[in-house]
């Protein structure tokens, strides 16, 4: 069974004075489905993430959805700068190890800032559901997907080298992929359905054993 190392959202707890890692459980339940074994990762300092990935052997890695970007607004309750530090290191050892690397939602916006892309604000996006297209005949996504972001990625700010699968009906990027790389972003959450759609765990599925 491969190992897929997951990224955690950050969730601070003011009356403890506390910032936790935290991992909805779903994803265990999804990505064992699928024949995948999932290894929570820590929010470590990113100088120590080399050594830490290197320790657990993986197979392959997914960064998870929550938390803003602090670059987009450092003032935002629920930015996580030791995240985006901690999964910048991680996206730079997955290319250099030639790791499969999936980011969801908020993955698939840290991906697309590695890459020199943008994001822009849009309304109406959190806890909607939404239809999407697909833009190659070769992926097959559900035609309704759930959505929880208030930053979308618009056709213009697409990082380098990354191709669009999907958008929804204003033209912003619901999915794409690295030329040259073994990377996929997907803007939807396919944890937070109850009955997992079988679109989404034949994607992940092949993502990681192709």
């Amino acid at each position: 069974m491969k190992r897929i190392g997951l990224t955690q959202r950050v969730d601070i707890i003011p009356h403890y004075g506390e910032r936790r890692d935290a991992l909805d459980q779903q994803w265990y339940t999804l990505l064992l489905k699928v024949g995948l074994m999932p290894i929570p990762l820590p929010n470590i300092n990113a100088d120590n993430a080399i050594d830490l990935l290197n320790s657990l052997s993986l197979d392959g890695i997914l960064l998870t959805g929550g938390n803003s970007l602090t670059y987009l607004d450092d003032t935002a309750q629920d930015c996580a700068p030791e995240r985006d530090a901690f999964e910048a290191a991680i996206i730079s050892y997955a290319i250099e190890q030639g790791l499969p690397l999936l980011g969801i939602c908020r993955g698939m916006q840290m991906l697309n800032h590695s890459f020199g892309g943008s994001l822009q604000k849009v309304s109406g996006h959190i806890a909607k559901e939404h239809s999407i297209s697909s833009l190659k005949t070769s992926y097959i996504f559900p035609k309704f997907v759930n959505s929880f972001h208030g930053w979308a990625i618009p056709q213009k700010g697409l990082g380098q080298n990354l191709l669009a699968l999907a958008e929804d009906k204003n033209r912003n990027i619901e999915a794409f992929k690295h030329k040259y790389h073994s990377i996929l972003g997907i803007m939807w959450h396919p944890e937070r359905v109850s009955n997992f759609n079988h679109f989404d765990l034949k994607l992940i599925k092949e993502f990681y054993y192709d």
